[in-house]
């Protein structure tokens, strides 16, 4: 009698994982290939490699797409390392799922039906039947954004700036991607303060940071149906909408805060304090770039940037944050028990029971955890609690905003703020979906009580 043949372990051991436990170990994968890769002397400016703290940090920051940074982009690394970020970006932007499945469709024509399970639940599929046209479409959005985008940078650098044109080019890539994908990473070692009063530069960034921000789903219903919005989902006029509301609570509360500040907008004209003023706060939708000191900001201004980034974009695209959806549904619980409404409705629909579960249970874990990894920080270091809540929550939402401290804080609250990073972008994702795709029915029914609440 023939022995069985044995199955290739880690390939069945892969098959046999939950569609969200891939994405997860996927993410994994990806920060270790770009910490290994970092490490490499080549990687580094000048003599011997960079720190394993250097290239974990750099790495994760990267590939989660936050932009955070305890070394210069610009001057520590070099192009090696510099294009080792930049692919990071991409495919943590993307989703790591997302691109292998593209490659899947260009090279061998197909996908398994695993990885259309895997993929449709990365990228938030309505169906896994719709799965490779979704890849396709999530591809060209992105090399058209960052494409335009890249070639207006590239244009003001070069004619408006005086670079050479080839290190323009590179130049224009590199922010297009990383604005694109929500990233903030800069090779000006200021970041963007260099170009504080120049639009060209700035609001190209911000439209493919808010592109980037509001997620596949919406970005495939707008192209989809733009002719006719009344055919949007709720899904789509509630991150549509609450983009819009967000970012001009944002401007006007930055504004407001900051119009006096010398350390901030005050020094400026009337027009560049605009500019500003709406710049960051697109930047606080999870992209990270700063044309301003945000150190210099006043607490006032950093607590409603906190509260922006806490919030995010929109899901299943390259934004962080609990999510604009997660905060909707969250309002609109309160709102129908303080009417005494029996139902949640939103736009003229009701909302699931599943639905405010997942909501109030993706919104006090991330609540828990920013508190706890806040007061962690503190115990560590004698920082004002204000920037550490403040870096807390930018690494957690997958912002990059910094009020400079990120550098100086030491490696215990470094790797703190390493595990904030990778579960802001993994968590919510993974955790979301498996909340909804993990339902378990009881044969039986507990009795019930009420206890007082209030």
């Amino acid at each position: 009698m023939q022995a069985t043949r044995p199955r290739s372990g880690l390939l069945e051991l892969w098959k046999q994982q939950h569609p969200a436990r891939r994405i997860f170990f996927a993410f994994v994968g990806l920060n270790l290939v770009g910490w290994g890769l970092l490490m490499l002397p080549v990687a580094k400016q000048g003599p011997g490699g960079a720190s394993w703290i250097e290239a974990l940090f750099t790495a994760v920051s990267a590939a989660c797409v936050t932009g955070l940074t305890i070394v210069d982009t610009a001057a520590h690394w070099t192009p090696f390392g510099q294009v080792v970020i930049l692919v990071l970006i991409q495919l943590g932007g993307l989703g790591v799922m997302v691109f292998a499945s593209l490659i899947g469709i260009l090279v061998l024509r197909r996908l398994t039906l695993g990885s259309r399970l895997t993929t449709a639940q990365e990228a938030h599929a309505e169906s896994i039947g719709s799965v490779g046209r979704l890849i396709v479409s999530i591809a060209k959005i992105a090399l058209v954004v960052e494409g335009g985008v890249a070639l207006v940078l590239w244009l003001r650098l070069w004619l408006g700036r005086g670079e050479d044109p080839l290190h323009a080019l590179w130049l224009g890539v590199f922010h297009a991607v990383s604005s694109y994908n929500n990233a903030g990473f800069a090779l000006f070692s200021d970041n963007l303060m260099g170009f504080v009063d120049d639009p060209w530069i700035l609001l190209p960034l911000a439209f493919s940071t808010i592109i980037g921000g509001l997620g596949f789903p919406v970005l495939m219903q707008i192209l989809k149906h733009a002719p006719h919005p009344r055919r949007f989902s709720m899904h789509t006029w509630l991150v549509l909408i609450g983009t819009g509301v967000l970012l001009l609570v944002g401007t006007l509360s930055i504004a407001a805060l900051e119009w006096n500040n010398p350390g901030s907008l005050g020094t400026h004209p009337t027009g560049t304090r605009i500019l500003e003023s709406f710049f960051h706060s697109v930047q606080t939708r999870t992209a990270g770039f700063n044309a301003l000191d945000i150190g210099q900001f006043r607490p006032e201004t950093l607590l409603v940037m906190d509260v922006l980034m806490f919030i995010g974009g929109g899901p299943a695209g390259t934004a962080g944050g609990i999510k604009i959806t997660t905060f909707g549904v969250l309002l609109a619980i309160i709102l129908a028990e303080v009417r005494g409404d029996p139902t949640v409705t939103m736009f003229g629909k009701r909302l699931s029971r599943a639905v405010h579960r997942e909501a109030i249970t993706v919104a006090l874990l991330s609540v828990a955890l920013c508190l706890a990894a806040t007061l962690a920080i503190m115990l560590l270091t004698d920082i004002d609690h204000d920037r550490v809540l403040f870096e807390v929550i930018s690494a957690f939402g997958t912002v990059g905003l910094s009020t400079g401290i990120t550098a100086s804080v030491g490696t215990p609250s470094q790797l703190i703020l390493i595990l904030l990073m990778f579960i802001g972008r993994v968590g919510p994702i993974t955790v979301a979906t498996t909340l909804a795709l993990r339902p378990r029915r009881l044969v039986y029914e507990l009795p019930k009580e009420r206890p007082i609440i209030g």
